[in-house]
């Protein structure tokens, strides 16, 4: 779609992710055995033929930029176009340290902005878990004459903090923020379709106050002043990587079928940046119950209710039980491991033993040694 350009907003890193963001930003968080989370961003576009696509970073970046490959997966590799990573402090002026908000990021990334070739922009959170067809709110967007389109959930999906009441016809009347949404009310997946000269009306706004954040600041006063925004509602799997708990809550989604189903449609596919690896090995005392278990893995224990990473050891008498477990690790003989998020490269000495639970699992920092 020329006349539309995609941004991913891959800056932020939620401090109540813990552990698992200490190396890396939420947007490149590994999920469900292969993927990152920008995966289900950057697809959604690709799916809605978006191949133009700016990508902001900030810090700890060098992981997302690993799995961007160039944006190849994606369809993104191109001579021109394609995908753009855009790196912090665009403007001299912006040399301070983190963003303040993402009103400060787009204006970091402002001549950026301005170059676009496209009438309409797409912005979307590089943490979101949710496989959003785009093409439905683009052709709305078009047909409305709103200067905005905010795409929302039903219900309250995790780490929604945005909720919008609408009119009859579908239009914002009024945006709360940090509540959940309630009857009458649409939950915001914080993204946009928004006009170009809007976007940057609204930047430039926010650059003459020093306002810094999108939503509290430049939303607000948009509204405020007669702004039109119409909505359009997902309603497929979602959730907003912000905790450790939501991080697990969505991994476990996954081991239901109805909801993998869902965020993997067969007709939206998620791509991501895929390795060539051999088979797994499952020995013969080896157990499996409704478990992911990627390739290049040796499993010679129990796995049970559990997602396990590529490249992974599970040994003999070794027990997983709720348990989520990343690239590469090695769980010695006799350990039993139950609601514990293993990051990257982790050992286990044998008969080791941590437990955790649903609301507040266990999270093992990369390549620890236990």
């Amino acid at each position: 779609m020329k006349d539309f350009h995609g941004i991913i907003f891959a800056y932020s890193t939620a401090p109540e992710l813990r552990e698992l963001v200490s190396v890396r930003t939420s947007a490149s968080l590994p999920f469900c055995g292969r993927y990152r989370l920008i995966d289900f961003s950057l697809s959604s576009m690709r799916n809605a033929g978006i191949l133009d696509v700016g990508v902001i970073m900030q810090r700890d970046y060098q992981s997302l930029l690993n799995h961007l490959a160039g944006g190849k997966p994606w369809d993104m590799s191109r001579r021109s176009g394609g995908m753009q990573i855009l790196p912090p402090f665009g403007l001299p002026e912006y040399h301070r340290g983190n963003y303040a908000g993402t009103m400060e990021a787009l204006n970091a990334v402002s001549s950026y902005i301005k170059d676009i070739n496209a009438k309409y922009v797409v912005l979307m959170l590089g943490n979101i878990c949710a496989n959003i067809d785009l093409t439905e709110p683009m052709k709305q967007h078009v047909a409305s004459g709103a200067e905005i389109t905010a795409i929302c959930a039903k219900g309250n999906p995790d780490g929604c903090r945005i909720a919008y009441a609408v009119d009859a016809e579908g239009y914002v009347s009024e945006m709360l923020i940090d509540t959940e949404a309630e009857e009458g009310e649409l939950a915001s997946l914080e993204a946009y379709i928004i006009n170009k000269e809007t976007l940057l009306k609204m930047m430039n706004f926010a650059l003459k106050r020093n306002l810094y954040r999108f939503h509290n600041d430049s939303m607000r006063i948009w509204l405020n002043n007669g702004g039109k925004m119409a909505t359009y509602v997902h309603d497929g799997y979602t959730s907003i990587i912000r905790t450790v708990e939501a991080y697990n809550k969505a991994s476990m989604d996954m081991l239901d079928k109805d909801k993998r189903h869902c965020l993997f449609a067969a007709d939206r596919p998620v791509f991501t940046k895929t390795k060539e690896e051999v088979s797994t090995y499952y020995s013969v005392e080896a157990v499996s119950r409704n478990s992911l278990v990627a390739d290049n893995c040796i499993i010679e224990g129990s796995v049970e209710n559990s997602i396990v990473f590529s490249g992974c050891r599970i040994g003999k008498g070794a027990k997983l039980r709720n348990c989520v477990v990343m690239r590469n690790c090695i769980i010695s003989e006799g350990c039993e491991l139950e609601h514990v998020i293993v990051d990257k490269d982790c050992v286990f000495s044998e008969d080791c033993k941590l437990t955790g639970n649903a609301k507040l699992p266990v999270v093992v920092p990369k390549a620890s040694k236990l």
